[in-house]
C-alpha cells in the first residue's frame, strides 16, 4: 500500500482544507484530534479528476481560545501522523515555539498508545 500524503490547501471560514494523495480508489480513513479528543464533522471527499481526496476539518468554536491550539491529523488505519495545523491567538503569538512543543506532545502521546497496543498484541 502506498503511503498517504497530506497537503494543506487553505483555511477558510473556519474550515481547514487539505488534499490527500496516495490512497488510490480507497477512501482514506482519517481522524483529527485536539488535546486527544476526536473532532467531529471531518469530511473526506473524492476528487477523481486528480486521483486525490479532499479533507475538510471544521474547527469547532469551543476549540478556539488564547494560546496555541494544535490539531493532529492521523491515518486511522495505520496510526501514522499525516500532518497537523495550529491556531495561535492572544499573547501566545510571541511564543510560537509553544506550537511545536504542543505538536511534539500530541505525537508522543500517539506513539505511547501505539507502543502499548503493540506490547499487548505481542504478549
Amino acid at each position: 500500500m502506498q503511503e498517504l500524503t497530506l497537503t494543506k490547501t487553505r483555511l477558510f471560514e473556519g474550515v481547514w482544507e487539505g488534499v490527500i494523495t496516495g490512497a488510490g480508489d480507497r477512501r482514506p480513513d482519517v481522524s483529527v484530534t485536539h488535546l486527544q479528543e476526536t473532532i467531529a464533522g471531518v469530511e473526506v471527499v473524492e476528487k477523481p479528476e486528480e486521483q486525490a481526496w479532499v479533507l475538510r476539518v471544521p474547527i469547532p468554536a469551543d476549540r478556539i481560545a488564547d494560546g496555541v491550539q494544535t490539531f493532529l491529523i492521523s491515518d486511522t488505519e495505520t496510526g501514522a501522523a499525516l500532518g497537523s495545523f495550529s491556531i495561535v491567538s492572544g499573547d501566545a503569538l510571541a511564543y510560537d515555539i509553544r506550537a511545536e512543543v504542543t505538536l511534539l506532545r500530541e505525537e508522543l502521546d500517539m506513539l505511547k498508545r501505539a507502543f502499548r497496543r503493540h506490547c499487548l498484541e505481542t504478549m
